[in-house]
Formats: C-alpha cells, sequence, structure tokens
C-alpha cells in the first residue's frame, strides 16, 4: 500500500503547494503594488475574507510539512541509520512551471471573483499578468526548491518504511500438543500370560461337571 501512495501523492502534493503559495504570491504582489497601504486593502471591502484564509493556509502547510518531517525520522529510526537518497527527484524546471501556472491561474480567479463580488472592474488581463507573475513567480521558485528537497527525502522514507515492513517477521502462535506415553509390556511376558489363561480355562463346561 505505501508503495503504491508514493506515486499517487506527488501531484496532489504539487496541486497543495501551489495553493497555499498563491496566496503568499498573493501577498507579495499587493505589497509590491500598494506599498504600505497593502494591509489595510488586503483585509476591508472584498477582501475581507483574506486573512483568514492566509492564516488557514499556512496552518494547514505546517502540518504537512510537520507529518513529512515525521515520516522521514522515523524510516531513520527503523531504518538504523542515515540513507542516502534514492531517485534524482524531480525536476527543477518543469516544478517551477506547474507551480507558477497553478499560482497565477488562483490569483487572476480570486481577482475576478472578488471585483464580481464588490461590483468593480477587475482590470485588464495586462494588469493582471504583470502583478500576478510580480507575486507568484519568486514564490514559485522558492516553493520548487523547498518541495523537490522535501519530496526527494519523503519518498525515499516512504521506500525505506514499506522495505522495512516487508522483512519484518509477523509472529505466529504455534500450538503444542503433547501426548502422553505408556510403557509397551514385555512381549515374552505378554504371550506368557496369555497362554496360562488360555490353558487355565480348557475343559468341559461348568455346566456338565459332576462333583464327586
Amino acid at each position: 500500500m505505501i508503495g503504491v501512495m508514493k506515486g499517487r501523492w506527488f501531484a496532489p502534493a504539487v496541486l497543495g503547494v501551489g495553493l497555499v503559495g498563491s496566496q503568499a504570491g498573493h501577498l507579495l504582489a499587493f505589497q509590491l503594488r500598494f506599498g504600505s497601504a497593502a494591509q489595510h486593502v488586503q483585509s476591508s471591502g472584498a477582501h475581507a475574507y483574506f486573512p483568514t484564509l492566509a492564516k488557514t493556509t499556512v496552518g494547514l502547510l505546517a502540518t504537512a510539512f510537520l507529518a513529512a518531517i515525521l515520516m522521514i525520522g522515523l524510516a531513520r529510526v527503523l531504518g538504523g541509520r542515515a540513507r542516502g537518497r534514492s531517485g534524482s527527484g524531480p525536476n527543477y524546471i518543469e516544478l517551477v512551471a506547474a507551480l507558477f501556472t497553478i499560482q497565477l491561474v488562483c490569483f487572476i480567479g480570486q481577482e475576478v471573483v472578488e471585483a464580481a463580488v464588490a461590483g468593480t472592474p477587475a482590470g485588464s488581463a495586462s494588469s493582471l499578468l504583470l502583478w500576478g507573475t510580480l507575486g507568484q513567480l519568486p514564490v514559485a521558485a522558492i516553493a520548487a526548491i523547498a518541495l523537490g528537497w522535501l519530496w526527494t527525502r519523503f519518498e525515499s522514507a516512504v521506500g525505506e518504511l514499506h522495505a522495512v515492513l516487508a522483512v519484518t517477521p509477523v509472529p505466529r502462535a504455534v500450538a503444542t500438543v503433547s501426548l502422553a506415553s505408556w510403557p509397551v509390556p514385555d512381549r515374552a511376558q505378554l504371550l506368557s500370560s496369555l497362554a496360562g489363561g488360555s490353558l487355565s480355562k480348557r475343559g468341559p463346561p461348568s455346566s456338565l461337571r459332576i462333583s464327586s
């Protein structure tokens, strides 16, 4: 089961990091665009939800990071020693491209929805692409480094745990049956007893005997 999970978890991990990274990129884009007024803009009007969303995403990211570190540490403890990395890990450029695409789509989608809720224009496509790129690309580059480093070790830890669980013997209950033994009688003595008993019983039946 663990071996199957190792391959299935990478795409959800990239998607999750991209969603969380989009909020960090959102913060950076607003900071670059509005300067010192960025915090006020992001906590008022249609953006009033953003502080709570940012805190929630950071909490989820921290939980996932701690879970991955815990699994890596558990694999090293059970393995008995620190082992080298298995495999070369994900390609950095491809990872940056995937994260940046996810983050940029989330950023533009948020801006469009916020503008629709507030009843204001969302801004031109070039403006959204410009500020989205300035805010999301640096975050995607840093997130790709962190995810690549962590995923390589996480994948190695999962494989090591799978190997440890595969070679661990499973204790089985063995039923013990005790058989009582009796001493075998001497063959000559047994034959003698049988012969003596049969000779003593020879003669006419007791009903035909006449007492003198």
